[in-house]
């Protein structure tokens, strides 16, 4: 049984392209583990709040000593990284937004990546605590970032694998439908990327 968390971040609902190379992904991932559960996070329809001092600080005090109101800031973060940590495959979907990530993402980034819970410092460096993972990044582009004139600017591959490589998500795929808005790519962008698909 493998438990797969699909984590989509585009802010449109219909013709959303990496909505749709994330499902593919999906869909591969359900027919190489037919025992599968899909957990479904739509960072769109169910935000995340940005941090403010009341969650931070709660975050610093131990469970049997927080005020209600202090579990209440938390839970949202607790359930979260439970949720994470109950994962085996975790698929993200997202878009390059002015060379970076959607703003929702960010959001649940920051309040996934805790101190004690996803990742801890050592004398020997920092630890990642959420292992025995694999994830499939679903990255979709007006232009193209992998190579070329652009690829200085692809700021969402890069962060993604450093911020899942601190929690200790290491085994990372990349698969990319890119040349989205460019007229000699558009028509078939998104199927190129579908087909790049590989499970494993």
């Amino acid at each position: 049984m493998k438990n797969i968390l699909h984590i989509s971040s585009s802010s449109r609902i219909q013709g959303s392209s990496s909505r749709i190379l994330g499902n593919a992904i999906e869909e591969k991932l359900q027919n190489v583990y037919p025992e599968h559960t899909v957990t479904t996070l739509d960072l769109l329809k169910n935000p995340f709040p940005h941090l403010g001092e009341e969650q931070v600080e709660a975050w610093f005090i131990p469970a049997e000593n927080r005020t209600y109101e202090q579990n209440k800031a938390v839970k949202r973060s607790d359930d979260a990284i439970k949720q994470l940590q109950a994962s085996d495959i975790i698929v993200i979907s997202v878009p390059i937004y002015n060379f970076g990530i959607p703003s929702v993402l960010k959001a649940y980034i920051d309040h996934i990546a805790r101190g004690g819970m996803t990742f801890r410092y050592s004398e020997n460096g920092f630890e990642g605590l959420v292992k025995n993972k694999k994830a499939y990044i679903a990255v979709t582009s007006g232009s193209v970032f992998s190579e070329g004139d652009y690829q200085p600017y692809d700021f969402v591959v890069p962060y993604l694998k450093s911020v899942l490589g601190f929690i200790g998500i290491t085994d990372i795929t990349i698969v990319r439908a890119e040349g989205l808005s460019l007229p000699q790519l558009q028509d078939t962008a998104l199927e190129k990327g579908i087909q790049s698909i590989v499970i494993g």
